[in-house]
């Protein structure tokens, strides 16, 4: 079982709280993920990030399965008639 994560209270001028959002916004993360971002990019840069960091879950829909081959998928689409007729030919001489 994972480390249970730390809650912080923190405060902020609301113009980097706006820029911020943005930024989250873009990248399709949440603010607080946003945070833990920017956090763990400075520490790494700073060479400060510890070795046993774990990595950021991953949020949001789960990868799909691929179906396996012993089962079929269901189709819900009708096989489309075709209707061959000869094409009519003419002979010029």
């Amino acid at each position: 079982m994972p480390a249970e994560r730390k809650k912080i209270l923190l405060r902020l001028d609301p113009a980097v709280h706006d820029a911020l959002a943005r930024w989250a916004g873009d990248e399709l993360r949440s603010i607080n993920a946003q945070i833990e971002f920017v956090l763990r990019q400075a520490l790494a840069g700073a060479g400060r990030l510890p070795g046993n960091v774990s990595r950021i879950p991953k949020r949001g829909r789960p990868p799909a399965v691929e179906p396996t081959t012993e089962q079929p998928v269901p189709t819900t689409e009708q096989p489309v008639p075709t209707t061959e007729q000869p094409v009519p030919t003419t002979e010029q001489e």
